[in-house]
């Protein structure tokens, strides 16, 4: 019986389980995949307090040491249920079941890819997700972006500040953004738009080099040279495997508020995969140190 269950091995997960450990609570960590989440991604982090350059693997290296030399359990497997019976939880797996008093929903979101083949190749490399966490390394350079909701304005515009020129490209003709965005957008004098495009292939070995585009309602293709290109055509959250214990948004996100607490007494919700405004590194780390002291806080009442 373990006191915390925590799924999901990002951030806000190994941030949740770091807390919770220091509680003295026994704490089990199921990841599915590789621990560290999309900040692993991020060829270097200068964004966080106190740490004025590191890379994302190494942010999360450190983190997934840190919990392991205070004593989490941990697991390489797939949650696929979670139910509740009685005072309990119980976690079924792929491959495991496992019980818990209190459970930490630490999921994530994914990045939408564009599918182009030579792009998985690239990531890191010339092609991000994360125009805050990597827009600075283009300071005073040329970049493009694809996109044309509010986080891909929203990304231009942060982007325009410290690079020469921002080139968006939009697969439609018009923005699926507020208006004071669109707005914001048009008055900076660095930052080009075309519309109607989309984006069939990547050049480069090493790093980035080209884009090529065809006409959205034609034939004709060109080509751009750039050295970063930001993606910014929405996230996945793949939460609909606990519909039975939190209350999901239209999106698909988990609804819970700062207090990180969900419908279900004992479940809580930590990082990118519940219904907020700003998703960073440091809004994941503090999703889980919420979330690990109201689910100590909770198993205290039991």
């Amino acid at each position: 019986m373990y006191d915390i269950i925590v799924i999901g091995g990002g951030a806000a997960g190994m941030t949740a389980a770091l807390y919770a450990l220091r509680s003295g609570r026994r704490v089990l960590v199921i990841e599915k995949e590789g621990f560290g989440g999309q900040i692993a991604n991020s060829p270097r982090v200068e964004n966080f307090p106190s740490i004025k350059e590191i890379s994302g693997t190494e942010f999360s290296d450190k983190l997934f040491e840190q919990i392991d030399s205070l004593g989490a359990e941990i697991e390489l497997d797939k949650v696929e249920k979670v139910e509740r019976i009685g005072n309990t939880f119980k976690v079924k797996t792929e491959y495991n079941e496992f019980e818990g008093k209190s459970v930490i929903l630490a999921l994530g979101v994914k990045h939408k890819h564009t599918g182009i083949k030579k792009e998985e190749e690239l990531i890191g490399k010339g092609v991000y997700y994360c125009a805050l966490c990597d827009g600075p390394f283009y300071k005073g350079e040329e970049v493009s972006l694809i996109g044309d909701a509010n986080s891909a304005l929203q990304y231009a515009i942060a982007l325009s500040a410290y690079c020469k020129k921002v080139k968006v490209y939009t697969l439609f003709d018009k923005f699926f953004a507020d208006d004071v965005l669109v707005k914001r957008l048009k008055e900076k004098e660095n930052i080009e738009v075309k519309m109607g495009v989309t984006l069939i292939d990547m050049v480069g070995e090493d790093h980035l080099q080209q884009l090529i585009f065809k006409e959205t309602y034609g034939e004709n293709t060109f080509t751009v040279d750039t050295k970063a290109l930001f993606v910014a055509i929405g996230q996945i959250p793949d939460n609909k495997a606990f519909e039975n214990i939190v209350d999901l948004d239209e999106k698909g996100y988990i609804i819970a508020g700062e207090d990180t607490v969900t419908k279900t007494p004992g479940v809580f919700v930590a990082g990118d995969c519940r219904v907020k405004q700003i998703r960073q590194l440091t809004t994941a780390t503090a999703d889980g140190a919420v979330a690990a002291t109201k689910a100590s806080n909770y198993i205290d009442t039991l």
